[in-house]
């Protein structure tokens, strides 16, 4: 039973470590990527749509980014999702294709961004220890259903708490990586 918790908390700690890099390469770093705005959300005929599905995403230079939606009408609602973005781009709308424009990095922007990063490994921290509670939760309710010993509660509590700490231990060094990416002239 111990294990099945610990296995449960590994697979939504693991979740939570997949969602930070996923989000950590939407930070730009002064180079265009289609990634910049892969989490970018329009809303699409009163739908929350993924940019994705809707238009193409092409790096035709190295800081810029061509945004070619499959229905010329959607321009406007992409041009307004990225202005209401965290991006801090810009959008060129030609009529058929919009431009974004990646200006190299200034000092003050890297800091936006290194602040950025810090935030979302705070909530990736957070999402991990939200997954620990529920494990103690977990193994309480089977000490308390003497399905466990207590010995078997604390011995699994440390097991659970060594797991988190090697978790965040990861969650700080995907952190400290980034930064240093971002903080890279």
């Amino acid at each position: 039973m111990i294990d099945d918790v610990l296995a449960e908390a590994k697979g939504g700690m693991g979740k939570s470590i997949d969602s930070l890099q996923h989000d950590l390469a939407t930070l730009r770093t002064g180079r265009a990527s289609p990634g910049l705005v892969d989490k970018l959300v329009v809303e699409y005929y009163g739908t929350q749509t993924p940019l994705r599905e809707i238009a193409s995403v092409s790096v035709p230079e190295a800081q810029l980014l061509a945004i070619r939606p499959y229905d010329p009408s959607a321009l406007k609602t992409i041009e307004r999702a990225i202005l209401q973005s965290d991006l801090g781009l810009t959008p060129n709308n030609d009529g058929k294709l919009i431009r974004l424009q990646i200006p190299t990095l200034t000092e003050e922007r890297r800091r936006e961004l290194s602040k950025a990063v810090a935030k979302r490994v705070e909530e990736a921290k957070v999402a991990i220890r939200n997954i620990r509670r529920s494990g103690l939760e977990d193994l309480r309710s089977f000490e308390k259903e003497s399905l466990i010993t207590e010995d078997d509660f604390y011995d699994g509590k440390d097991q659970l708490q060594e797991l988190t700490d090697d978790y965040i231990k990861k969650v700080d060094e995907i952190g400290a990586a980034k930064e240093k990416e971002i903080m890279e002239v």
